[in-house]
């Protein structure tokens, strides 16, 4: 008798922990296991109170809503770039203290975590998790509407605000906006003029650490990233990347006026000037206006008088370098750029892209008064004269 009223408690008192586990795990919430049923069951009108996040906290800027005041204030620094935590010993500012407090490893000289296959020592070990993707190719981070995947979080980050409308880092000077709070601190630099890198052989300074890692290059003649078809070496692997798609025929950068495609963003910044007629480059002695800096640049030394460049074979001079290489493929009979289409070969690439035009019907040049069409410039120029007597 006493026996099995025993296991009768028992299996009531196992009972009851169960509803008091399975009450527990549900949500929480007060009150009787059916009620709580009902809660997170579609019949019931009633929700939790408990699992509901309360967002008070808006940007002004971007309207993104937090449920803390003090994330809204670091989000608020980003935009208006405060920096109000700086570091004691190289000046550098920051927008959190938390990113105060990782640079400050930079200046600690031990560094106990080795990365195993190249040896890379860091001061932190997430800095050697994140290193150690570059060796086993891992892209955990992954844009759900391109399908891209990123090293890093914060590349994820900045990737995204290309698929947004605003970039939400906007200049106050000029209004230009960026994806990424470091692309305008360094354009910031170039109304102020700060160079704060500067090379410690010619004191060359820079608004870029990176244009000075390769100013240095020119010092040390390293060249360590070479192509495997063509076997040319590079001092940085962004260059290398960018000379690979001369073989496999990438072009990323596309016109949205003429859909013309192109293998460098720089290459395409300078093809929409022929759209909108914008010549940023004045000479200051004659006043004519250009439209690439590298032909202002070549003009500028007209004025000066000055032939560096000297073909031994002939004694004629030239203002640049590259035109001294492309005259000495007259003597040479090197003609090292080739038509895909009729294979005719060309001393240079701007006379291969002339002919090619010929294939695709291109006529990029457009009179502003009669609207006709041209393959070259020249004779843009030469049609002109008729309206203009």
């Amino acid at each position: 008798m006493y026996f099995q009223f025993y296991i009768f408690i028992a299996i009531k008192v196992t009972f009851f922990s169960e509803y008091i586990l399975m009450f527990n795990l549900l949500c929480f919430y007060q009150g009787t296991l059916n009620e709580q049923l009902q809660v997170h069951s579609a019949e019931s009108r009633y929700s939790c109170d408990l699992h509901r996040v309360v967002r008070p906290y808006f940007c002004a800027v971007c309207n993104t809503a937090f449920s803390k005041k003090r994330i809204l204030i670091k989000l608020q620094r980003i935009h208006s770039a405060e920096c109000p935590y700086a570091c004691a010993v190289c000046k550098k500012a920051f927008s959190s203290h938390s990113n105060l407090t990782t640079h400050h490893c930079i200046h600690r000289l031990e560094r106990p975590y080795i990365c195993e296959v190249c040896n890379m020592a860091f001061s932190e070990k997430r800095s050697l998790m994140t290193h150690q993707r570059k060796h086993n190719g891992e892209s955990p981070y992954l844009c759900k509407v391109c399908n891209k995947t990123f090293k890093h979080k914060s590349s994820l980050r900045t990737h995204q605000r290309i698929h947004s409308d605003e970039p939400p880092f906007a200049c106050a000077v000029c209004n230009k906006a960026f994806s990424c709070q470091y692309h305008l601190i360094t354009h910031q630099r170039t109304h102020s003029g700060e160079r704060p890198y500067a090379c410690p052989v010619c004191n060359k300074a820079f608004s870029e650490r990176g244009y000075l890692t390769i100013h240095q290059h020119i010092h040390s003649g390293e060249r360590p990233y070479t192509c495997n078809v063509c076997h040319k070496a590079f001092s940085l692997k962004y260059s290398l990347n960018i000379h690979q798609r001369i073989h496999s025929d990438e072009r990323p950068y596309l016109c949205k006026v003429c859909n013309k495609t192109f293998r460098f963003s720089s290459s395409l910044q300078t093809h929409q000037r022929i759209h909108s007629c914008e010549r940023p480059y004045t000479c200051d002695v004659c006043h004519k206006a250009f439209s690439i800096r590298a032909s202002f640049k070549s003009h500028i030394l007209i004025h000066s008088g000055k032939r560096l460049y000297a073909c031994e074979v002939c004694n004629m001079a030239f203002y640049h370098k590259e035109k001294l290489k492309r005259h000495q493929r007259i003597h040479s009979g090197e003609r090292p750029y080739i038509c895909d289409v009729c294979n005719k070969a060309f001393i240079d690439k701007d006379t291969l892209r002339r002919h090619q035009r010929i294939h695709t019907g291109e006529h990029p040049y457009t009179c502003n008064v009669c609207n006709k069409a041209f393959r070259q410039r020249c004779n843009l120029k030469r049609h002109l004269r008729i309206h203009s007597g």
